[in-house]
């Protein structure tokens, strides 16, 4: 095992901190001795660092399996601006010669990136295979549990990939996951629980005071926004579940305001993607009205408010959500809109239509065409493919929903809450909970907007700007990202 010493010197020489941040070291430690290793660290816990100094330390590379290119082509920027050359990203956007000539020379990388679908390429597989590999990296980890089985299924494959390209030591990280959650990407990852050593810090972050404000109606829930974008002070983020409406209330808020305002989703390129995020983190744009998308990887630490204008889907994504506020341990807020009839949402944008077993059958017997499961036969067909029985499908797909029902009920005993906020998400997430200084939530706190003191926001090209909308987005989509 490497000694201490050597892990400092690498610590300070090439990352330039002088100590670990709480939790970094335990797990790096376990890591080196060569132990599979769970860490739940906050957000800002400098996560990034848990897999990248090992690499220095171990022979053969690193695989790191993300969710988003856009995370992982942030993670490979930060590398090479650090000078680090031997990176590379693998995704659907590399093919052809490039693709083959990447995967020849794949044992010269130290950092491969990859997402859980690339992995699943034979070719792909058959490259990882023929080189050292001293560890594999799942981040944002909850992802196995939250997003399985009915989104982004690649996820239940993760131990069949692992296993095959030798077995390397396993690094799992997230900033949310109680312990049911933790219990499951165990599970689904084939994982002894006393065989994993797991490192867990607590999920409160104090100076991010909570609130929920509840409204009648739509209406009422744009003229409590547009107060509090006023009244707030920025850089901030709005989280829609509508990508229409995080475009339509952007465009509303920024008439209103004077403002720069501007929506973030999936369903724009990754070229203007990027280039929003570069603009936000330089403080060019005071508020980004976002799905849930927006936010992994984004390393921005004076956001002073996060809202909720639909209700979150389960408590650990609104964690997650929230957790980009206030990174740089000063006052900033957590605010959920509730009007009568939004949890009505979640429930649509995650039901599935499951078909009978027989049907399942008749398909994987190519007695019927795939095209009689409807709007989800590539799902369905991507178990069927994988040698899942149609009666394992379906009992999957009920308690992934009976989950669901659960973890949304969760979400509205939360905002139904008269006692205090902080409290039971830490008995949630299974942590102590002790006596809370105020400010904390509105349980205590009821007239919050006028007493919290704010740190004055950095001054920038956002504040007061009276840009026109049209201009200024033309603007940011046109000019360079420096």
């Amino acid at each position: 095992m490497t000694n201490s010493a050597e892990m400092y010197r690498l610590l300070k020489e090439r990352f330039g901190y002088q100590d670990f941040r709480d939790g970094q070291r335990e797990t790096i430690e376990s890591l080196l001795a060569g132990h599979d290793t769970l860490a739940v660290l906050p957000t800002g816990a400098g996560k990034s660092l848990l897999y990248q100094l090992p690499a220095y330390l171990l022979p053969g590379g690193v695989i790191i399996v993300s969710p988003l290119i856009s995370l992982m082509q942030d993670q490979v920027d930060r590398l090479r601006q650090h000078g680090e050359k031997r990176v590379v990203m693998l995704n659907s956007q590399l093919h052809g010669a490039a693709r083959d000539q990447v995967l020849q020379s794949l044992a010269s990388y130290r950092f491969i990136f990859a997402s859980p679908e690339i992995l699943t390429n034979p070719a792909i597989l058959a490259a990882l295979r023929r080189i050292p590999l001293s560890m594999m990296v799942i981040d944002e980890a909850h992802c196995i549990s939250q997003w399985g089985p009915d989104f982004r299924p690649e996820y239940l494959l993760l131990q069949k990939i692992r296993e095959s390209i030798g077995q390397p030591r396993l690094l799992m990280l997230t900033a949310t996951a109680p312990p049911r959650v933790r219990r499951d990407i165990l599970k689904k990852l084939g994982l002894n629980r006393d065989r994993v050593h797991m490192v867990i810090r607590s999920v409160n972050r104090p100076n991010i005071f909570l609130a929920v404000e509840r409204v009648t109606n739509q209406q009422e829930k744009d003229e409590r926004l547009l107060q509090l974008v006023a009244k707030l002070p920025g850089p901030g983020i709005i989280y829609f579940a509508s990508r229409k409406l995080a475009t339509q209330v952007a465009e509303w808020l920024h008439e209103q305001t004077g403002f720069v305002v501007v929506p973030y989703h999936a369903g724009m390129s990754p070229v203007d993607r990027f280039k929003i995020q570069q603009q936000f983190m330089k403080n060019q744009i005071q508020l980004i009205c976002a799905t849930s998308a927006f936010g992994m990887g984004i390393d921005k630490d004076d956001i002073r408010y996060v809202i909720h204008y639909h209700l979150p889907a389960n408590l650990e994504s609104y964690m997650q959500e929230i957790g980009r506020a206030g990174r740089d341990g000063q006052q900033s807020v957590a605010v959920l809109l509730y009007a009568p009839g939004d949890e009505g949402l979640p429930s649509q944008l995650t039901a599935i239509s499951l078909p009978s077993v027989n049907l399942l059958t008749q398909v994987k017997n190519h007695r019927l065409q795939p095209t009689v499961l409807g709007d989800d036969q590539d799902l369905f067909a991507f178990y069927l493919d994988h040698d899942y029985q149609p009666a394992q499908i379906i009992a999957a797909f009920k308690q992934r929903r009976r989950q669901q029902i659960i973890s949304l009920q969760k979400m509205l005993d939360y905002l139904s809450l008269t006692t205090c906020r902080r409290r039971f998400l830490l008995d949630y997430f299974g942590e102590e909970a002790g006596e809370f200084s105020p400010p904390c939530c509105d349980a205590d706190q009821q007239n919050w907007l006028g007493e919290l003191t704010f740190p004055i926001p950095i001054d920038g090209p956002a504040s007061g700007q009276q840009a026109d909308w049209h201009q200024r987005l033309r603007q940011l989509f046109n000019q360079p990202v420096q």
